[in-house]
């Protein structure tokens, strides 16, 4: 797949502007495939009666695995031509994820620098992860490297 023409590029979008993105329920097959996946198999994730055992009553999603789908949900609000994530800094995990839970993601723009003469640049976005009830489950900072229009004129002249 490559980018469309509603991908944004670097250029268009300006700090303090904000996107939620749609909803994704994390399922138990979502939790099971992961474990097999990653080969995390702590029983707070896949045995119910450990779990039942536990402050959280029952298993909860992996951490990792609400942040992978967090991260594909935020691949499209916005929409952004992003080449590469830099970092994740400052990340923390505020509350449990249980399976039938729906997350969505707010993205924010916190900072932008261009690189390579405007072909290039890196965002600083402020992630917020959000369960069903709009209680904050986990929340950070990630850079990207998203495609610029610098040069972009010249090269299709």
């Amino acid at each position: 797949m490559s980018f469309t023409p509603s991908h944004l590029y670097f250029d268009d979008v300006e700090v303090g502007q904000e996107w939620k993105s749609l909803g994704r329920t994390i399922t138990q097959a979502d939790i099971v495939n992961f474990a097999g996946l990653s080969g995390d198999f702590n029983p707070i994730h896949i045995d119910h009666q450990f779990a039942a055992t536990t402050p959280f009553r029952g298993p909860i999603a992996h951490g990792l695995l609400v942040f992978s789908v967090g991260s594909g949900l935020g691949l499209h609000a916005p929409p952004m031509r992003t080449l590469a994530i830099l970092s994740i800094k400052e990340w923390h995990f505020r509350d449990p994820v249980f399976p039938g839970d729906t997350i969505h993601v707010v993205s924010r723009v916190l900072e932008k620098q261009p690189r390579a003469r405007g072909r290039r640049g890196e965002i600083t976005w402020s992630r917020q992860f959000f369960n069903q009830d709009g209680k904050l489950i986990m929340e950070g900072i990630t850079l990207t490297l998203v495609e610029g229009r610098g040069g972009r004129a010249a090269e299709s002249q």
